[in-house]
This record gives structure tokens, C-alpha cells and sequence, in this order.
């Protein structure tokens, strides 16, 4: 490790803190990362990774069970095992050396140990063993820290040894019942994949499933999830919460209770920000950081801290891995070019911006069907004050779809700005949805036009000619 200080401080090594790192040092930057967990972070080890290898087995055998021929041929059920091993395989057993020979190449310095800010553009770095290191950063400091789970204050809870999506993923065996506080996308993703594995799923959400998402899609994951065995209690909520040996007891607003093996929290992420040292640099310990859209933090007085930066869930943006790289590699870049007084390109959609975090956010929920969405719903684009019209259409209807599977079930969304006439967002429900994604993101990142758009011809036949079948329920431009 150089004695000399380092052009930038990175204190987290997921994905978010790993590109931040090294499109500073593409730019010509010295660069340090701290980890104090395993290098790749949260997504590699306890979410996105495994969760869709804990997902993936089930959705492919059903889809297999939905085409005559496929659905003849298959003798078996799933075996969970196996499924079980697949994930191990793909967190590397939770060993991280793949990824830090990865930093090593890249020419970025692993120190090992808790960070902490300890001032400006110094970080105290704590080892296992205790000993600690100070580094000092000329010219920035990144925190990507990422979330923790929410633990809501219910009692009981904390002592009846809950899991969160953590113990949900890294799981080396399936409980017979599994409850579920939350409809979000991990509740409904765990849901839908522990319900494959032949666990009995109770699921207990005071709305419906995905909120924030068009409505139609909780409906049709709920739908799924039932047909899968699941129990849904929704518009429900726990009173009280009480494990006895093996078994725990969830007391319901209604007074119904509930009983299971394991309790699976996902009610919501925190920031992990507790112990970053936030209080040596006047900011409050715990909270979220506000950012600037070139990612520098808000100070106590509103502006930005020029040498310290918030990257990934930390900011409270957008809580996704994708998201947070696409913040990281314009942090990264933005951190070189002040540091080599090169020019800044911070207007909406330059290169050292995060303007997509604002209306132009994709995400894939992958469930059984899958929700793929970007931009803004219907009630968000309204609530926004855009004047719009929103065109719907069943994706079953699709020759691609039919093709795809018997009895395909899924609806498609398209929101327009009337007054630009371009899209805004675009949501799709249904099985093999994800990869119909990106041409939508496409479409709402490029602002491109209504008219444009119909010479933008889908393949036939494939599930992507709901895009023709959208442009038509719109009309066509005169």
C-alpha cells in the first residue's frame, strides 16, 4: 500500500463503489477502496445474483410446461437441491478473491477493514484485527455504502430470529412455511421462488403487491403467486410476532394468527450510514445523503461538498445495482475531469450526470410473470403534471406470444406525453418481458418521437410486435 495519499477514497467495494473506482483510474487517477464485507457487495453475495439464480430454475420449468411437446417430456419436478448448489456456484461460495485479483488488475488498492470519514478527504480505516490505518484522498472521497434491511418496530420481531434478504438468498435449505412481510420486489420475488421450491408462502402486505408499479402488475403477480400455492394476506399487518423454538406466531390487525417455520422481513432498506463518520464533516449520522446530479453530497448549509461524493442506494435515487453503476461511472468520470481541470459536462444528459435517475429509471422484477418498467406510470406522469394519454394492450394477443406459451397471460403499457408526443413510460407484464426492456428505455431516454417510433419495425413473430400493436392502439401520426 503507497505511503503517498490517493487521488480518490472509495468506501464500499460493490458494484457501485468498484465502477466508481475504476473509471477514475481510466481517467488517470490513483484510487483506494475499502470493503470491510466481500468486494462485489450486496448484489454479487445476498441479492441480485443469487435471488434470480433462486428464481430462474422454477420460471424456466413452468415456461417449459407451458409449450405442448416441452410440457410432455418433462418427468420431474424441480430439484431444489440442485437449484441450491446452481446458487452457491454462482456466489463463488461467498469467496471474494475473484473480485479483488479483478480490483488488483484493474490498478485499484484494496485496503480490508471499516471506513470512516475522519474530516475532509480522510478515512480511518479499522481492521479485523483492530489495527487501523489513515488514508488521505487529494482530491475526493466516494461513499457507497449501499442499504441495509428495515427491521419495523414490531413486537416481537426482533427476537423471533427473522431473516431478511440476506438469510433468504443464502439459504442452504428450504423451511416447510415461510411467512413474508411485504409486497415489494423482493417479498414478491422470494415469494414466487420459495413457492417453487414447495414451501407453503404466506405473504403479508398492507397494500397490494409492487406498489408504485401500474396496478395491473401486482395484480397479475398476486394471481401467479396463488396459482403457485401461495397465501396472500393483503391490506393486512402484524400486531405482534413470537417464535417458540421452531415455530413462530404472527398475530394479524384482525386478530387471525399465522404460524411458520422462518419470517422473511422486506418492508423497506436503510442506509448505511449509521457509522460512516458523517458527524467529522457536519452531516447527521444515519440519514440518506442528498446528492447534486453529478453525485456531490448536499452539505448542512444545501450546496455541494466538492470533494465528497454519495454513489448507488446510499443517495436514495434509485435503489437499483444498475442504476447505482450508471451513477458510478458518471461519478468516476466527473472526479477525474475536476481533478485534472478538465471540462465538466453537467448540463441534463451530459456525460458527467445522472439525469436518467430522475423519469428514466428501468427495472425487471423477476417474477413468474416477469414486470419490466421505465419512465413513469400512469399516476406518476399525471401527479408530474404531463398531459397524457395511455394506451394498454394484452401481450397474449401477440403471435409471439402465443408461440411463447399456451394461454400466455400479460398486459403492456404505454404512456405518452401528448404535448411532445414521445413516451414517457412503458411497463410490461408478463413471461420473457425483461429483454423487451431496454428498446423502451431506449425510447424514453431518447425522447424519440410517436412518428418516429413506427418506423422502428419489431421482428415477426416475436413478443416485441407489441410495440406495433401499442403504436396502433395510439394511432397513427396524420
Amino acid at each position: 500500500m503507497p505511503d503517498s495519499p490517493y487521488d480518490l477514497i472509495v468506501i464500499g467495494a460493490g458494484p457501485v463503489g468498484e465502477n466508481v473506482a475504476d473509471r477514475a483510474v481510466q481517467g488517470g487517477l490513483t484510487v483506494a477502496i475499502v470493503e470491510s464485507e466481500l468486494v462485489g457487495g450486496e448484489c454479487s453475495y445476498w441479492a441480485c445474483m443469487p435471488s434470480k439464480t433462486l428464481l430462474r430454475s422454477g420460471n424456466a420449468l413452468r415456461a417449459a410446461q407451458r409449450v405442448p411437446g416441452a410440457r410432455e417430456a418433462i418427468t420431474g419436478t424441480l430439484d431444489v437441491q440442485a437449484v441450491l448448489n446452481r446458487r452457491n456456484e454462482v456466489v463463488a461460495d461467498w469467496n471474494d478473491a475473484g473480485q479483488a485479483s479483478w480490483l488488483d488488475s484493474a490498478g485499484i488498492t484494496l485496503v480490508r477493514g471499516h471506513g470512516r470519514l475522519d474530516g475532509e478527504r480522510r478515512v480511518v480505516v479499522t481492521a479485523e484485527d483492530g489495527t487501523t490505518t489513515t488514508l488521505t484522498a487529494t482530491h475526493a472521497v466516494a461513499l457507497s455504502t449501499g442499504t441495509a434491511a428495515l427491521l419495523p418496530d414490531i413486537p416481537g420481531l426482533a427476537d423471533a430470529k427473522p431473516w431478511t434478504s440476506r438469510e433468504a438468498t443464502s439459504a442452504q435449505s428450504v423451511p416447510k412455511r415461510l411467512a413474508i412481510l411485504g409486497g415489494g420486489v423482493v417479498g414478491s420475488e422470494m415469494a414466487t421462488a420459495y413457492a417453487s421450491f414447495g414451501t407453503a408462502v404466506t405473504v403479508i402486505a398492507r397494500g397490494g403487491l409492487l406498489g408504485g408499479n401500474e396496478p395491473f402488475a401486482g395484480e397479475l403477480v398476486a394471481d401467479a403467486l396463488r396459482e403457485l400455492g401461495a397465501d396472500l394476506r393483503l391490506g393486512r399487518s402484524p400486531e405482534r410476532i413470537e417464535r417458540d423454538g421452531d415455530t413462530v406466531t404472527i398475530t394479524l390487525d384482525d386478530g387471525e394468527t399465522i404460524e411458520a417455520d422462518e419470517i422473511l422481513v422486506a418492508t423497506g432498506r436503510v442506509p448505511r450510514t449509521m457509522e460512516l463518520g458523517l458527524e467529522t464533516v457536519g452531516l447527521p449520522a444515519g440519514d440518506w445523503l442528498g446528492v447534486d446530479d453529478t453525485l456531490r453530497v448536499h452539505g448542512a448549509d444545501g450546496e455541494p461538498i466538492d470533494w465528497l461524493y454519495a454513489v448507488g442506494d446510499i443517495n436514495h435515487r434509485a435503489l437499483l445495482t444498475h442504476q447505482g453503476k450508471y451513477q458510478a461511472r458518471a461519478a468516476g468520470d466527473v472526479i477525474a475531469a475536476r481533478a485534472l481541470r478538465k471540462p465538466v459536462h453537467d448540463e441534463p444528459w451530459g456525460a458527467h450526470v445522472a439525469t436518467a435517475d430522475h423519469e428514466a429509471v428501468p427495472q425487471v422484477t423477476f417474477t413468474d410473470p416477469e414486470v419490466a418498467s421505465v419512465g413513469l406510470t400512469a399516476a406518476a406522469a399525471e401527479k408530474a403534471g404531463y398531459r397524457t394519454r395511455v394506451v394498454d394492450y394484452e401481450i397474449g394477443n401477440v403471435s409471439g406470444a402465443y408461440l411463447t406459451a399456451e394461454g400466455y397471460t400479460g398486459t403492456a403499457r404505454m404512456v405518452v406525453d401528448e404535448d411532445r408526443k414521445a413516451v414517457i413510460g412503458v411497463t410490461f407484464v408478463g413471461q420473457d418481458v425483461a429483454d423487451l426492456l431496454h428498446s423502451a428505455t431506449i425510447a424514453v431516454v431518447g425522447q424519440v418521437p410517436i412518428d418516429r417510433l413506427w418506423h422502428a419495425v419489431p421482428s415477426y413473430p416475436a413478443i416485441s410486435e407489441v410495440w406495433l400493436r401499442l403504436l396502433e392502439g395510439y394511432g397513427r401520426p396524420e
